[in-house]
């Protein structure tokens, strides 16, 4: 039987080559996660431009 010791039984791994289909998914979610940024955003900036606008108006008494 042979020898075992730490270098022979547990070999370090490769880096693993990325897949044409793992290549689309990464940058797909790249793309995915600025839009979803990017709205957040727009999201924002639109609330607080309601928020202002609405602080200058009058309220107008009711009858």
């Amino acid at each position: 039987m042979a020898k075992l010791t730490k270098t022979s039984v547990f070999k370090a791994q490769g880096p693993k080559v990325e897949t044409p289909m793992d290549k689309t998914t990464r940058i797909v979610r790249k793309m995915v996660e600025e839009e979803a940024e990017q709205r957040q955003a727009k999201k924002d900036r639109l609330r607080n431009a309601r928020l202002e606008r609405e602080s200058n108006t009058p309220i107008k008494p009711s009858r």
